[in-house]
This record gives C-alpha cells, sequence and structure tokens, in this order.
C-alpha cells in the first residue's frame, strides 16, 4: 500500500519520504539510513561529510546570483521511533513502514510512521536534488539518535558549517514558528531485589493494562492521557494489600519519550482467590475507564495470560517500589508563565521493567527553565532515595532560549503573511528539539522551526496531514528564495 503516497503532491517530497519509508532507521540503527544519505549527497555530485558520531552533511552551493545570501543549514534527524501495536510483528531493524493514505492523512499499519523527522529529511533532500530552486548557499546537517539520547547533536563540532542561519524542520503544526523549546533529563532509576522461591499455595496470574494512545511525552503531556504504568501500580497497591500478592515480573513502557501505552505484570496470589481477584479487576477497571472517558476511550485493564515464572521480588522491594512508583510526580508539573498555554515542566514516568534480580524504572523530566527542571529532578531522586534504589541523572540537555529579534523570523513572518494570508503564530515548544544543543556549539546561528502537520508522533497512530506538507514546502522554498542578505 505504501506506493501511493508517491503520486501526493509535491512529489518530490513524497518520493523522498516513500524512500525513507523503505529504510528501516530505528533510533540506534541508523546504518542503513547514513548510508543512503551519503549516496544521494554523491550521487548528486555534492561535498558529503559523515562525521565520527554518524551526522551526514551535504552541502550544496548557491544558485547564481544568490552567492551574497546568508547561508542556511536545513536540519533534521535521521532516526523514527519504533512504536508498534501488540498485535503486530513488526521488526523495526528489517520491516519497512507499510504508509497509506486515510482520508487527509497519511499514516502506517500499526506502527509508527517516521514523519517525525522523515517528513523533514524528505524535503532537505528534495531541495538538494532541485534545479529551479532559487537559494543562496546551503548546508544540510542529517543528525543521528535525535529521539533517545540526540547522540548526534551532542556529538557535532565546530568549524564544520559556515552557514549563519539553522532551520530545524522538527515541529509538528503548519503555520507555527518555532522560537524555542524545552531542555530535558533522564531519571534512571535501580531496584536491586532478592528472588524468592514462589510461597507454598500461591497460584499465578497476570494483568494487561492496555488500549492507550501514548503519545509523544513532551506534545502530548499536556493531553491528561492516562500513563499505563501509573495505572497498573494503582491496582497492584490495592492487591497487594487486599490478597497480599507477589509480582513475579513487571514489564511497563517501552521508550522513555513515549507515553507508556501498556504495562503487563505477572504476579501470585492464594490459592482460592482468582475469581475475587478478577472481580476486583473489573471493578478498578470501570474506575479508570470513567476517570479517563474523556481522554482514552479504548483503555483496558484485564486478566492476561501468564510467562512462565520461576520466584518473585522480595517482599520489601515490591512495596518499596509500589509506593515509589504511586509517590513519583508524573504529568503536568508547571505551566508557563511568559506563554500561555505552554507546558513549562513536566515528567514522564516512562518505563518500569524487571530483568532478573533488578527492576529499571526511567522518567524523563523536560522543562524550559533549567533551575525548575534540578527542583524536580530533587523531588524524584527523594522518592526513589527513600524507597532505598539507586538513580542517576544522565543525558541532560539544555533548552532553547526565544530570540525575539531573530532575522529570519521577520522575514519568514512576512512571507508567510504575504503568501497565505495571515501571520504565522509564534510558539515554543515543550519537547528537546535539537537546536538547543546546536546553539551551544554555533552560538552565531539565527534558529527557527517549522513543519507540517503531524498528529501523535511516537505512537502507532501517528499521521501527517497531506495538504501541509505543499504549504510546508511552498513556504519552505520561498523562504530559501528570500533569505537576507550577509
Amino acid at each position: 500500500m505504501s506506493e501511493e503516497i508517491r503520486k501526493l503532491a509535491p512529489k518530490e517530497v513524497w518520493e523522498n519520504f516513500y524512500q525513507l519509508t523503505q529504510i528501516p532507521r530505528p533510533s540506534k540503527k541508523e546504518a542503513a539510513v547514513i548510508a543512503f544519505a551519503k549516496k544521494f549527497g554523491e550521487d548528486l555530485g555534492l561535498k558529503t561529510i559523515v562525521d565520527e558520531v554518524g551526522n551526514v552533511i551535504i552541502k550544496k552551493p548557491a544558485t547564481p546570483g544568490m552567492e551574497n545570501r546568508m547561508g542556511v543549514i536545513l536540519q533534521s534527524h535521521l532516526d523514527m521511533v519504533p512504536q508498534a501495536n501488540s498485535t503486530t510483528n513488526h521488526d523495526f531493524e528489517k520491516d519497512p513502514i507499510d504508509a497509506y493514505i486515510d482520508g487527509e492523512w497519511v499514516t502506517a499499519r500499526d506502527t509508527t510512521l517516521g514523519a517525525d523527522n522523515g517528513m523533514g529529511v524528505a524535503a532537505t533532500l528534495a531541495v538538494l536534488q532541485a534545479k529551479d530552486l532559487q537559494h543562496g548557499p546551503i548546508e544540510a546537517l542529517f543528525t543521528i539518535d535525535e529521539e533517545t539520547g540526540m547522540t548526534g547533536a551532542f556529538g557535532l563540532k565546530p568549524g564544520l558549517f559556515d552557514g549563519d542561519i539553522l532551520m530545524n524542520l522538527d515541529s509538528e503544526d503548519e503555520g507555527e514558528l518555532y522560537v524555542g523549546c524545552a531542555g530535558g533529563e533522564d531519571a534512571n532509576v535501580t531496584f536491586k531485589c532478592t528472588m524468592e522461591a514462589i510461597p507454598k499455595g500461591y497460584e499465578i496470574g497476570a494483568i494487561a493494562v492496555t488500549g492507550l494512545k501514548g503519545g509523544h511525552s513532551g506534545m502530548d503531556i499536556i493531553l491528561g492521557r492516562g500513563n499505563a504504568n501509573v495505572i497498573l501500580f494503582r491496582l497492584l497497591k490495592q492487591l497487594e494489600k487486599q490478597y497480599s500478592i507477589r509480582i513475579a515480573s513487571i514489564n511497563g513502557g517501552s521508550l522513555r519519550n513515549a507515553l507508556p501505552r501498556e504495562a503487563f505484570v505477572t504476579y501470585y496470589a492464594p490459592e482460592g482467590k482468582k475469581q475475587n481477584i478478577e472481580s476486583d479487576i473489573k471493578k478498578f477497571e470501570a474506575i479508570i475507564v470513567k476517570e479517563l472517558s474523556g481522554t482514552e476511550p479504548t483503555l483496558g485493564i484485564a486478566t492476561a495470560k501468564p510467562s512462565i515464572a520461576k520466584n518473585v521480588i522480595d517482599a520489601k522491594t515490591q512495596s518499596n517500589l509500589i509506593n515509589a512508583i504511586l509517590a513519583c510526580p508524573n504529568g503536568v508539573i508547571r505551566m508557563s508563565d511568559s506563554m500561555p498555554g505552554l507546558v513549562e515542566t513536566s515528567i514522564n514516568l516512562a518505563i518500569v521493567k524487571s530483568d532478573n534480580d533488578k527492576i529499571y524504572v526511567q522518567c524523563l523530566m523536560r522543562s524550559s527553565v533549567d533551575t525548575a527542571r534540578d527542583a524536580l529532578a530533587q523531588s524524584v531522586k527523594s522518592v526513589f532515595d527513600l524507597a532505598g534504589a539507586e538513580i542517576k541523572f544522565e543525558g541532560g540537555y539544555p533548552g532553547w532560549k526565544p530570540n525575539m529579534a531573530s532575522p529570519i523570523l521577520k522575514t519568514m513572518m512576512e512571507i508567510y503573511n504575504t503568501k497565505f494570508g495571515k501571520v504565522p503564530e509564534i510558539k515554543a515548544i515543550h519537547a528537546g528539539l535539537e537546536c538547543g544543543l546546536l546553539g551551544g556549539v554555533y552560538p552565531n546561528w539565527d534558529m527557527i522551526s517549522f513543519g507540517p502537520t503531524i498528529r501523535f508522533p511516537h505512537s502507532p497512530d501517528e499521521k501527517v496531514k497531506i495538504d501541509t506538507v505543499q504549504k510546508f514546502w511552498d513556504f519552505l522554498k520561498e523562504t530559501l528564495k528570500n533569505v537576507p542578505v550577509k
């Protein structure tokens, strides 16, 4: 079905996007797409570099008469978030994405689409191959591993670029220009436990929390969606108290930057209590469904087929884990004072996973105010310190402070108003755009971010609105044609 998207307009962008859907490119597994981008530049006869961390840089000279324009760096990331519904068998390291047209949108069958940030990559490739486009000096920067660690942005070295303007093509609302973003940091927690023998007279059981929408842990956290980990641990707290259940294994969430859509537990409970437990699960499901009726219409909590288990987590660690998960902050912590409607600080309780004698918990904290993020980290550390767990804060990256006097912002506002009859909205984003890191390496860059309309990134519901891709492409071309002179 995916070939039908090649017929969409603008054909040059959609053709490139189709090619990307055929290349497996989950974060940290980008070798094939790096090779694709490198060959793309070389086949065009353009100067092409792959730096020491795997970023691909391609340089295209100015078209005749445009040599005096400020140089533009078009930046996007090569990797995509690998999320699939549990009902599908998709190998993100081998299988292509099955993209298809669904009314006004392009989406994928039971997996993430990769429009984040494949549309930005595809548009940049179209600029590089265009022969009828007027522009000054162009430098394309394709970074790696944006979604799981920003390895490419962290590893970028100074002295590689000559340009003055960075256009990040990784925002997700057409008609909006982004001039700032949140910084972020991971909280990685480890519980060490003793695996004990299954208590005598106990029988195995399992619970599955499924059907949540999930989504981008920055963009979608304001929507009030459910967190599968929090929901499951609310139930486990109740069952521990009422039936003295013992947890054998836990597996909640899968990615630090995606709202957890599913969570599973295998447990043991006293024989003869199965019917009571199943009844309590149904009652609890009714409560949660009612609480989240407006945001999670397909939520389900049910008994499941248990995985094989030979041991259970020791009772003390289990109790500490349950209490810590329920005490840990989650969701929106504070809204911005300066930009109404923008989340300032948030945390996503993303992953809770057992592995032999260890239990791992991972949270992603975001804030446009570094000190607020630090204060949140103190709260999280306090919770897990009290629970006897080890906690490390890793992968911190700065935010991007808005510059309302930006020359390229002024130019793009005027172009958009002239071309589309309205002034674009100026916004900051509660997500970790690479601009914060890149601006630290190249402080001279005047930065801006824009893109087509993408909904539900980081989830199998991800989709891109077809008509906004054309507007995004037309806007990009007109902007490159009117970049200020040096």
